[in-house]
Order: C-alpha cells, then structure tokens, then sequence
C-alpha cells in the first residue's frame, strides 16, 4: 500500500482535492455553457428559414458531437496518463478546453459567413470533447490515487461536486445574462459573454493545476517498473471487459441523470410548461447547488456504509423525485421545491465514479476508466437530447421523466448485484 488506509484526510490531501476540483468547474463550465444558450445558438447559426424544432435538433446535433469525440481524446490522453504520468495529461486537458472556447466567443454567425459558420462551431465542438475525454477520467483517477483507500468515495465524490459546481456556474451566469440583457441584445452580442469568460476561467484552472504532484500510486509505479508494458486499453479490452460493461452501464445512469435533469431540464420547462427562461434557469442553479452538496454526502456515505447499499436507495430517490419534477409542473407544484429535490437526488451519482475507479489496476486504471466513461458518454449522453426529443413525440409531458426512470432502474438492479470490487485497492500499486 502507498499509504495507510484508514488515516484521515491530511493538510496535502485537501489541497490536492480543493485545487483539483476547482479546475475540473472551470473546465466543466467551458464544456456545458453551450446547452444554456442552445435556442439563441440555433438561431445564430442555422439559415433563419429553418423550423424552431429542426433548429433546436440540429443545435442539439451539435451539442451531441462533443461527446462523440469525447473517446478519442479520452484514450489518448489516458494512454499518456498510464505511461509518462496522470498530471501531465491532467493539466494539459485543460488547456486544450479553453483555446476551443475561447474561439466560440469569437465565432462569426450565419449571417455572417453563412454555411462555414455551423461547421466550424462544429469543429470548435470536437475540440472541446476530445479534451474532456481526458479530463473527467484523468481527474478522478488522480484524486482517487491521493487519498487513504477508505477515502476515494469522497475524494471522487468532491472531484465531481467540483464538475456540477461547474454546470452551476454555467447556469448562473446564463441566467444573469437573460436577467440583465435583453432577447435582442443576448442575440446580436450578450451570448458571447459566457465563452469569452470560459476561455479566460480555462486558462486560470492551467495555473492552478501548476501546483499539483504526481500520483503517490504512479510514482510508485514508475519507481518499480510496474507500467504497463503494452498498449493500456488493449490490456483493458482483453483481462478487464466484464468491469467495461459494468462501468459503462453505470455510467448511462450517470449521463441520463445530469444530462436530462442538469443541462436539457431548462429548457425543456420553458418549451413545456412556458416557464420564462429566467426562472428556468434561476430554479436550475438551487438544484444544481443542492446536486454540488448532495455528492459529498453521497460520496461519504459509500465511504460509511458501501457503495451498493448507498446506489440502491439513492437510485429510488432519483426515480421518485424525477417525476415529482415534470408532474409537479402540470400541477402547480412550486417549481423551485420540486427541481431542488430532484437535484439532490441526482447527486447520487458522485458515488459512480469511485466504484468505476476500483474496477481496474492501477497500471491500466486511467485507460480503462477512460474507455469505459467515455464510450458509454458518447452512445448514451450525446445521443440523450435527440432521444428525449423523439420520446417528446409520443409523451409530450413526461418523456424526460421516462427517460431518467428507466436508467435509475438500471442502476437499482446493477446495485442489487452488490458490484463487486477488483483484487487490487485503488492505493495499491
């Protein structure tokens, strides 16, 4: 073992948690602000013709392109991450977010360069998902192999707090901005302000990250010879499939919770039940907050009680809480009450990503989370808001409540098999 299992958390564990989690929002927040300003973006950058539905599809089109390409960054740099070192790629993940961001602000729009403009936004959008396919594996692996073994449940679980701090902060300065600008002013220039400031909050977390180490666990690797002699994820793919599997359907779970109730649930509640945008996004940022704290408890409580006792109960609450949401609003129920709840209840899923950690050795540990996470991210999360907009068809009212139901189910019945855990701790080398 690189450290005592049972210690507390010390003065440099804290640190490394603070510092990392507060990059990994700047991040988050340069990868997600684009779903807030989904209907302004299709009509920017699609011919001012085309149908709002078909916009709103072809802007979601875009928004799904980014996790696509999330695999492909996410193997490369996890490959990196297993063989020269996991700070490296963590830091150079963040800075490959921000250039792209940055260029977002800059963008000329439709009327501007015409049909050039959705394709470099698409490009930009590529970018941005090859680099937080690095980051999200990468960040909780390097968390995880800082901490005593019976921590990283909330090491993990802050790390991702930090990642939904993130979407908060996204969701905020959206909201601020439809608060103080008008339709026309957030359309002729105000909907630049949030990804000129992501590039700059991408640049800042590069800084910060200046002043983590290396991986207690990697460095004892590399001391010992014990990398990886092969290609990382060829290893993953032939002696680790059964926890590929395993992580990848938790991480469905994962997507359909923050992808549906987090990012789409604005504006799905505006088109549904005409809530103004303002509000919409005020009530998403209280559940958001409530999501950021609901992590670290979770996130504790696997530590306290065993991650598949702490998934099952947590899975019912998002089950029951998801269509408290959606039917709450054909019933007047306060909308603030209903979508706090429910982002508490999401918050369940800052326990999945300390159980795909213990899925796979440390030598592989980076590749096979990577794999897994992002694989299932870009079949499943990027495919989520066309889905749901097709469910919208046949269930005009409650297809996102359908959606989330049936992936909270699955993540019960993956709990019910008690998800076994590898030979080897997290800490071990």
């Amino acid at each position: 073992m690189s450290q005592a299992a049972d210690r507390p958390l010390d003065r440099h564990d804290i640190k490394t948690l603070l510092l990392a989690a507060l990059g990994g929002a700047l991040e988050f927040y340069d990868f997600i602000i684009f779903v807030f300003f989904a209907i302004t973006i299709g009509k920017l950058f699609f011919p001012p013709e085309t149908a709002d539905w078909v916009a709103q599809m072809q802007t979601f089109g875009l928004f799904a392109a980014g996790y696509l390409a999330r695999p492909v960054g996410g193997v490369v740099m996890a490959h990196f991450g297993d063989r020269i070192g996991r700070k490296k790629m963590f830091t150079l993940s963040v800075f490959l977010m921000a250039l792209p961001t940055l260029g977002m602000g800059l963008l000329p729009t439709y009327q501007q360069i015409g049909v050039l403009a959705p394709v470099l936004l698409l490009g930009l959008r590529l970018l941005q998902g090859a680099a937080i396919g690095g980051e999200v594996p990468g960040a909780w692996v390097f968390v995880a192999e800082h901490v005593p073994e019976r921590r990283v449940g909330l090491a993990c679980s802050v790390l991702t707090a930090g990642l939904t701090l993130g979407i908060m902060l996204g969701s905020s300065v959206a909201a601020l901005i439809n608060i103080s600008l008008s339709a026309d002013e957030i359309l002729a220039w105000g909907w630049r302000i949030p990804f000129l400031l992501g590039g700059v909050f991408g640049l800042l977390a590069v800084w910060l990250r200046r002043w983590l180490e290396e991986t207690p666990v990697f460095e004892a690797m590399r001391q010992r010879k014990a990398l990886s002699r092969e290609l990382p994820v060829k290893t993953v793919i032939r002696d680790h499939w059964r926890s590929v599997l395993q992580s990848m359907l938790l991480t469905w779970t994962l997507t359909a919770a923050i992808v549906v109730v987090v990012l789409l649930s604005p504006t799905l509640l505006q088109k549904m039940f005409a809530i103004p945008a303002p509000l919409a996004l005020q009530a998403n940022s209280l559940a958001t907050l409530c999501l950021t704290i609901g992590c670290v408890l979770y996130g504790a409580a696997s530590d306290r009680y065993g991650a598949s006792r702490v998934l099952a109960l947590g899975s019912l609450a998002l089950l029951g809480s998801i269509y408290l949401l959606y039917l709450g609003q054909q019933h007047a129920l306060p909308l603030f009450a209903t979508y706090a709840l429910t982002g508490f209840c999401v918050s369940i899923v800052g326990v999945i990503p300390s159980v795909i950690v213990r899925a796979f050795p440390a030598p592989v540990r980076f590749s096979g989370l990577s794999l897994s996470y992002n694989l299932a991210y870009a079949i499943f999360g990027g495919l989520t808001p066309l889905i749901v907009s097709l469910l919208l068809k046949a269930s005009p009212l409650l297809a996102p409540a359908h959606y989330v139901g049936v992936l909270s189910l699955v993540c019960l019945v993956l709990a019910g098999l008690r998800l076994p855990r590898p030979a080897t701790a997290v800490t071990a080398t």
